[in-house]
């Protein structure tokens, strides 16, 4: 496996293996900060950044690299040169790129082109270094046994409610995603690619359409924003209405089991998808989540460099 391109191509033994390093590197962060010495790795983002920037700049200096951090202008790439000329070119300088855009094809045609593994940052469509993230304050919470427990995400149906499908049902859960019906609902593909995962894994994946049966029962329950970067303006009083049964309040987190948590990706507005008292309550791990965004990237650039990750047959 050269690429991390989507959530749904890492392997069961692949997550096994980045949550275990990325604990390791949670407790020692320069426990391999040779692993890149001497070598650069491009940091390409044409997508604002807080948490994928600082994490994946963080995570290339505990390795003992230079991250090179480039806008979206900053490339030829924005006067007609081809991204499969700029991913040749990237390749003869850095050991990885990796890339936080809007079309999860470009991130695709570098993956086809590059020599260097490429790792898909957030795209539209995925964001497969998120749920990483996610499922490392999973592990650190609840361990390795998941039997019984019930993983729900609730809001609009966007890139988040495809990648938490994908993960959940490669690590064998009872996932579930709660969304308005209609074009705020998650794409059919990302639910078919799931549960053809589900078939081998003895996942559960769950589309349910009522949030509050959605959050019954539930040992995590999980949000984004209800407006994502390049979501229309004109659309914002409409899908804030189909969106608004959606916010995780206190009423649905009082539905949850007693020992449940509260997971965001960030960035949050607080009073739109979720309420003040349940993000900055007792029951939310967001910070701790934010925290493995480093853990986990650094995991991922050290085992993709090495050529230790499978991919899913």
């Amino acid at each position: 496996m050269k690429d991390l391109l989507r959530t749904a191509d890492l392997s069961r033994a692949d997550v096994d293996l980045l949550l275990d390093t990325a604990a390791k590197f949670a407790t020692d962060p320069l426990r391999s900060k040779d692993a890149l010495a001497n070598r650069t790795v491009a940091i390409y983002m044409t997508k604002p950044s807080t948490r994928t920037r600082l994490a994946s700049e963080t995570a290339v200096a505990h390795l003992g690299g230079t991250p090179i951090f480039i806008r979206g202008d900053d490339l030829q790439i924005g006067r007609g040169e081809t991204i499969a000329d700029t991913a040749r070119v990237i390749s003869g300088f850095c050991s990885a790129l990796l890339i936080r855009t809007f079309n999860q094809s470009d991130v695709d045609e570098l993956g086809a082109h590059a020599t260097i593994p490429i790792i898909n940052g957030l795209t539209d469509t995925d964001h497969p270094t998120q749920l990483l993230a996610d499922w490392a304050t999973i592990r650190e919470v609840f361990g390795n046994e998941i039997k019984g427990r019930k993983f729900t995400y609730i809001g609009d149906g966007n890139n988040m409610a495809h990648a938490w499908l994908a993960m959940g049902a490669i690590m064998g859960a009872h996932v579930v995603v709660s969304t308005p019906t209609g074009k705020w609902a998650p794409d059919n593909e990302a639910i078919a690619t799931a549960r053809k995962i589900a078939e081998s894994t003895g996942a559960t994946v769950e589309i349910d359409h009522d949030p509050e049966n959605a959050a019954k029962g539930s040992s995590v329950l999980y949000t984004d924003v209800w407006m994502s970067m390049g979501d229309p303006e004109s659309e914002r009083t409409e899908k804030l209405k189909a969106l608004a049964p959606y916010q995780i309040n206190s009423h649905l987190m009082g539905l949850s089991e007693k020992d449940s948590i509260f997971l965001h990706c960030l960035p949050a507005h607080r009073g739109e998808e979720v309420t003040a008292e349940v993000i900055d309550g007792n029951q939310s791990h967001i910070w701790r989540e934010a925290f493995h965004r480093r853990t986990t990237i650094q995991a991922i650039m050290y085992h993709l460099v090495r050529g230790e990750l499978t991919g899913r047959a």
